[in-house]
């Protein structure tokens, strides 16, 4: 049996057979769909969660590797209320969505590179999002949105 926390929540996972990958536990196991499948060889990080609170790429990572430890989905980041996250709002407000696949990936990243940078120079910006590969936007849209996640973020008191 396979257990660790989704979320914030715990979870028990039954025959998961050895080269299963956490995307696809996350997906068909646990029904969290938001995490993309894309590539599935870590190049576009559509797949990308936090795991111990670092991103990693979901579809590299074998599912029994997760044992006992803690996973954050895109699902996981926004308030319990239903109400997007500072983040998720900034990326509506800036345009940087269009069709949408690439985006949970691009939020966990954002939400990532805001933690360890909240006043984030463009050079960190562009390194934290290197591995996030996006079609439709041409980025401004993005780079727009973790400039404007990180001024709200700064003018709300934690």
């Amino acid at each position: 049996m396979l257990r660790f926390t989704v979320n914030g929540t715990e979870v028990a996972l039954h025959d998961v057979p050895p080269g299963e990958s956490l995307l696809t536990a996350l997906r068909e196991r646990c029904g969290l769909r938001g995490t993309k499948n894309a590539c599935e060889q870590g190049e576009c990080g559509s797949c990308l969660v936090a795991l111990d609170g670092r991103t990693a790429c979901s579809c590299l990572v074998p599912a029994h590797q997760v044992h006992g430890h803690e996973v954050t989905t895109i699902e996981g980041l926004s308030p319990d209320n239903g109400e997007l996250d500072t983040v998720q709002q900034a990326f509506l407000d800036c345009g940087a969505v269009q069709c949408g696949f690439c985006t949970p990936g691009l939020v966990v990243a954002v939400h990532d590179l805001l933690a360890h940078h909240p006043d984030p120079t463009t050079e960190q910006t562009r390194e934290a999002l290197a591995g996030n590969l996006c079609r439709c936007t041409g980025y401004h849209g993005i780079f727009d949105a973790v400039a404007l996640a990180a001024q709200r973020r700064k003018d709300v008191p934690r």
